[in-house]
């Protein structure tokens, strides 16, 4: 990495409360030589609610002008500037802007660093009740009905928790299709306008929610969908493809430990059972 580069600054914003925001953060808008932000007029209001007035230049980099701001930003690290960039909340180039720019710097060896913080994703996940341990992160829900419907197929498999954002207008639609694609009794959590003052998590199945969104959802919305149920395995067919593998020369204990790994049953049950069938028990 050169001696005479920059450095590209992530920063994280509150999702509503100010008081999320962190001293780095505080520190970092003042001594910035750069801050590109999602909405100019909103990161002037964080600012003086913050109690502190930018440093450096302040930009635009929301995503219609996105590419167009590259070159500019890039010229800024590259001649030895600290570029922040923040968006209107949680943190950049999760479904907003920023990737493109962090890709950018990464390419050319150019520093980036993060000052973490607020997370509408994270936040939803642990305020869900749903399991936390694995999970994944989908964006937007897709807009278009055939996207949306091949997007349930998907998902209808997935076996880790998943957080999705939503539009308002849009939620009761997505929650209707998706408790009609997943199963009515699937598990979900809709976390509405989260650290802000009415601030809501709705918890219940796919048909309750979809009932109570029916009657309209205002604010900034993130759905917590609760995992597929792993599909139960037959254990006479997973004796039968131990025993194949054991006949060709593998260990017993081995391939039982791999197969119930794969198949999510006991090793033990396995192991016994494979040992009974070759016992004729």
């Amino acid at each position: 990495m050169s001696e005479r580069s920059g450095r590209l600054v992530l920063a994280a914003t509150p999702l509503g409360h100010v008081g999320d925001a962190s001293s780095r953060l505080v520190d970092m808008l003042t001594v910035a030589d750069v801050v590109a932000a999602e909405d100019t007029r909103k990161l002037r209001a964080l600012a003086s609610a913050l109690g502190v007035t930018p440093g450096g230049q302040v930009i635009s980099f929301y995503e219609d002008v996105e590419t167009s701001r590259l070159p500019v930003l890039l010229d800024a690290v590259r001649d030895g500037r600290t570029v922040l960039l923040v968006t209107d909340a949680g943190m950049p180039s999760v479904s907003d802007p920023g990737y493109r720019l962090v890709a950018a710097c990464v390419a050319e060896d150019l520093a980036v660093t993060c000052l973490p913080g607020p997370s509408a994703v994270t936040t939803a996940l642990a305020l869900s009740g749903l399991p936390s341990d694995r999970f994944c992160f989908e964006g937007f829900a897709p807009r278009k009905p055939g996207e949306r419907a091949r997007w349930f197929g998907m998902l209808a498999a997935e076996q880790r928790t998943t957080v999705f954002f939503e539009s308002p207008h849009r939620l009761a639609t997505t929650l209707a299709e998706a408790a009609s694609a997943l199963g009515d009794a699937r598990r979900a959590a809709v976390c509405r306008e989260l650290t802000k003052t009415y601030e809501e998590v709705r918890r219940g199945t796919l048909a309750e929610l979809a009932e109570w969104a029916a009657d309209g959802v205002r604010g900034e919305i993130t759905v917590v969908l609760a995992g597929a149920e792993p599909p139960v395995a037959d254990m006479g067919e997973l004796v039968e493809r131990v025993a194949e593998r054991v006949a060709g020369g593998e260990r017993l204990k081995a391939v039982a430990a791999e197969v119930a790994a794969a198949s999510g049953v006991s090793k033990k049950e396995l192991y016994d059972a494979v040992v009974a069938a070759r016992a004729g028990r």
